[in-house]
């Protein structure tokens, strides 16, 4: 679909594009933390319902999520709202027969399952254990859950890691012991439990018979910080549940094997399915016939950020193949058609997510929805339903046919709030960067711009580094907070990022200081050539964990670019970054193996090395909960700052991690980012 008869569509449903007539203004960090937010959709089983969550936000900043449900046959259909209790429903899914809904809720204190009759009724506590249930997901028939819940291995019931909890939060000492890595991961020290899956059956409205079919594992599944039930499944059948998990060992913290492995709902002896990939694999998904699984799987042991490759195993003859073999892009999601052979995906696509239908015979892959951020939430029979985020859309629900056609909105979950917010106009672009290879970004003009003005510079440089600021809605760095403080907003997507083929994304392996770096200061020139309005004698740089690494690098290797620098998170000495870091396969892998092996190029890109160039004026902003990047790295970058006489400050969150989640630190980020940076542009 062109991009013009997109935005026609979207206008024509009401979005942002026409909302522009209530006297908007600038928009504003108070009004991005009031934004609603639509998560946990669900399509029903027969494709004519779709029930979802929204955390609504009042003025004061108090917030209550509810369930709505929308009957998609009629286009004049209104949501209806299922739930008003106090707290939140997530993780909704249908029932078999879609007469009814479960969904996860803490209404008694404790996280479990709960089933909502859809023909009236209150909601029925399904389970009642003794910890809480951090997800779980249904048998294909309905008659089985798999539910996870953090447990200590050694334990042989739920009452023994609820009374070791309890010991734990109650005993004397305050020391922890240790004995193998990893000993904390992203925000958390462990207490030795592990995240492990228990299957029950479903008697009516309660569960019985929770069997714990990880019983004694020393690993995490779902994988832990970020995976959830998308890495578990029953089998069509009901007989057995696949999960995605590293085998037990001592070398959690250095390697990225993470493997499939089929168990029986009854327990025993996981098999492992994927056991010759010494590599990532991941999302098992299951054609509803049982004939096919689904999955993705990497092929470069220790590489997080390898290309996803779609795999798919005949269960009857036993055979495998990589399906779309030559598609250079890593999909995120996947989920079958209703003909059981078609597979629908999401991938990075230049600057978007975008949805794919994929032909799992011939390999045919047909771009089907390319604008903003997509997720899949379900296929019927002619029609897929996703969610959408833009640079000027926070999230809602839309439907389009299979064949690309007839995008129509379903939700406006924030109509009237963004009725009255201005956003910057965006429009992506390309220059020439490194050995002259084409680079993308995006530019954004200042939601009060007028044409003949020039304007300021926030110079936005994203992390990972295998990452994107693409044409997405953040909740956290949101490119239009500084269109509407009045800056041009400048981000570009350098050698390294993610959605531009696999060879791009791999160039910056080994090479973090050299590629990015010519890359932003060629994609500098080339915006401010390009857009006039664009003043590059007033710029400011800022970026966050990899972006934060680059501020500290900019310091040293371009340190007369900015007029100042904000540095979140970022690496400043990559000898001890390496030794304090939990994820160790990460560094090692992007540098060539473990700090002693390889230190030359450590060194090489090593911000501390290049300190006496370093002269711009720098905010540095730290969480001290920050375990991937600790705050000693920060700390440290504004220590030599400050004995050596360079405009410095410090802002360091205690309750905080490698992201700033509290509404009010947002806030607070915000006013000390933007008050620094306007300090040094003279704005």
């Amino acid at each position: 679909m062109k991009k013009t008869a997109i935005i026609m569509a979207l206008a024509s449903a009401g979005a942002v594009f026409s909302a522009q007539a209530t006297s908007p203004t600038p928009f504003t960090v108070q009004q991005l933390v009031k934004i609603n937010k639509l998560h946990s959709a669900a399509l029903s089983n027969d494709g004519t319902k779709i029930v979802y969550a929204v955390k609504n936000i009042d003025a004061e900043g108090e917030a209550s999520t509810d369930l709505y449900i929308q009957d998609l046959s009629s286009s004049s259909s209104q949501a209806k709202q299922l739930t008003s209790a106090a707290g939140t429903e997530h993780s909704v899914v249908f029932g078999p027969n879609d007469n009814s809904i479960y969904f996860l809720a803490a209404r008694d204190g404790s996280s479990q399952v709960y089933k909502l009759a859809l023909d009236g009724g209150e909601a029925i506590q399904v389970t009642d254990f003794p910890l809480d249930v951090e997800g779980f997901k249904l048998s294909q028939d309905g008659k089985q859950v798999v539910v996870n819940m953090r447990v200590f291995p050694e334990c042989t019931d739920l009452a023994c890691s609820k009374d070791r909890f309890a010991a734990e939060a109650e005993r004397d000492t305050t020391g922890r012991e240790y004995k193998q890595l990893m000993v904390r991961h992203w925000d958390t020290w462990s207490d030795h439990s592990r995240s492990h899956l228990f299957v029950a059956q479903l008697n009516g409205n309660k569960v019985s018979n929770a069997v714990d079919v990880t019983a004694g594992l020393d690993t995490e599944t779902p994988p832990k910080p970020f995976s959830g039930m998308e890495e578990v499944t029953f089998t069509p059948d009901g007989k057995h549940v696949v999960y995605t998990a590293k085998a037990p060992g001592k070398d959690q913290a250095w390697i990225t094997n993470y493997d499939l492995w089929k168990v029986s709902v009854a327990g025993g002896t996981a098999e492992n399915l994927t056991e010759s990939n010494k590599a990532w694999d991941a999302h098992p998904t299951y054609s509803t016939d049982g004939r096919y699984l689904a999955y993705f799987a990497m092929t470069k042991p220790g590489f997080e950020a390898d290309r996803y490759r779609i795999m798919l195993r005949d269960t009857v003859t036993g055979q495998e193949k990589e399906v779309a073999p030559l598609w250079d892009r890593s999909p995120s999601s996947l989920a079958f058609g209703k003909d059981n052979k078609t597979l629908y995906v999401t991938a990075q696509d230049l600057g978007q997510v975008s949805i794919f239908e994929v032909n799992t015979q011939f390999g045919d892959v047909k771009t089907i929805y390319n604008e903003g951020s997509n997720n899949i939430v379900g296929i019927n029979n002619d029609k897929i339903i996703f969610s959408n985020k833009t640079l000027v859309e926070p999230g809602d629900l839309y439907s389009i046919n299979l064949d690309g056609q007839n995008l129509n909105r379903l939700t406006e979950v924030n109509k009237d709030k963004l009725a009255e917010i201005k956003f910057g106009e965006y429009q992506q672009f390309s220059f020439k960067g490194w050995n002259n290879e084409e680079v993308y970004g995006y530019w954004i003009k200042p939601s009060n711009y007028k044409a003949g003005e020039k304007y300021p510079i926030a110079f936005l440089v994203h992390g990972g580094p295998q990452g994107s600021f693409g044409n997405s809605f953040s909740s956290r760095w949101n490119a239009q907070l500084w269109a509407g403080a009045g800056y041009g907003v400048v981000m570009i997507d350098f050698h390294g990022s993610t959605g531009y083929g696999q060879e791009f994304t791999d160039s910056i392996t080994q090479d973090w200081g050299g590629k990015p770096l010519e890359d932003l200061q060629k994609g500098l020139a080339a915006v401010t050539k390009q857009q006039k309005w664009l003043d590059g004698d007033r710029a400011c740089a800022l970026g966050g964990s990899y972006g934060g690494y680059m501020m500290n690098w900019i310091q040293g290797n371009w340190n007369d670019g900015f007029k100042c620098l904000v540095n979140h998170a970022g690496l400043f000495d990559m000898r001890s970054m390496y030794y304090v870091t939990e994820e160790l396969w990460f560094p090692e892998f992007e540098f060539g193996g473990t700090y002693d092996k390889n230190k030359e190029l450590y060194e090489k890109f090593n911000p501390v090395n290049y300190v006496e160039n370093w002269k711009t004026p720098m905010l540095v902003i730290h969480g001290e909960k920050d375990f991937r990047v600790p705050y000693g790295q920060g700390l440290a970058a504004f220590t030599y700052m400050q004995r050596n006489g360079i405009p410095s400050e410090l802002l360091i969150y205690p309750d905080e991690n490698h992201w700033i989640l509290n509404p009010d630190n947002l806030e607070q980020w915000y006013a000390n980012v933007l008050g620094w940076m306007d300090r040094w542009t003279e704005k």
